[in-house]
């Protein structure tokens, strides 16, 4: 029996959670509507079976997975749209700081690989998760450094295989890379989520923009700082 990528499985969970409404509020911050999240989703999954052929040579063959590949940059780069420019500055430091880290943690599952916790497969999506977050700490900036971070690192290691001359195969954005990239973006998100919430309760409440009048006389104000950190992380 075929195995299920693990990025599939969350997808389609994610698919379930928008469905239901659940993750509205995520999205909100995302700048993304439930069709065209959907839409993205499908687009990842269904491209995640087409592979386009990339200049490679005698013993080399090279290919660009679409649904792990252009799908995830063409969402990065509609993201990157809907952001300011303090957030594209994290979010271009994130992605660096993120293929550098997968990078690390490749020479040290060379190095150690008998001291790992954890199934190696997952130390990469964890590892670039976390990075992105720290560095992008927005949404936004967040799933754009997490998932362009390994997309990048997957992007060198197939130019190193080609000025190098290195016989073997390169599959961008698909493979294992493809359950990075979902788990990472996934795992970016969330993190941000969850933190940027607690943060907003432990200053006072969530920021006035776009709030209804009848909740905001509810809630209790918050300084022009707090204000601007509560925008910047969403």
């Amino acid at each position: 029996m075929p195995r299920v990528p693990i990025g599939t499985i969350l997808l389609l969970i994610v698919s379930l959670l928008i469905y239901f409404g659940v993750a509205q509020r995520v999205l909100d911050r995302l700048r993304l509507s439930d069709k065209a999240a959907l839409a993205a989703i499908a687009a990842i999954i269904i491209g995640g079976f087409i592979n386009i052929p990339l200049p490679g040579g005698p013993s080399i063959e090279a290919s660009l997975n679409v649904g792990g590949g252009l799908v995830p940059l063409f969402l990065s780069g509609y993201l990157l749209t809907k952001t300011s420019n303090i957030e594209r500055l994290r979010a271009a430091a994130g992605i660096i700081a993120t293929a550098t880290a997968i990078y690390l943690a490749g020479l040290f599952l060379e190095a150690e690989p008998e001291a790992m916790a954890i199934d190696p497969l997952y130390l990469y999506p964890l590892v670039g998760g976390v990075i992105a977050y720290l560095i992008g700490r927005s949404r936004r900036s967040a799933f754009i450094a997490a998932t362009m971070g390994i997309l990048l690192f997957d992007i060198v290691s197939y130019l190193r295989i080609i000025l190098l001359g290195i016989p073997g195969s390169a599959l961008i954005g698909g493979g294992g890379a493809f359950d990075a990239i979902i788990v990472a973006g996934i795992l970016a998100v969330v993190l941000a989520e969850f933190i940027g919430e607690t943060r907003e309760r432990l200053q006072g409440g969530p920021t006035e923009r776009g709030k209804a009048p009848a909740l905001l006389k509810r809630l209790r104000p918050l300084s022009p700082k707090q204000q601007k950190e509560g925008d910047q992380n969403e």
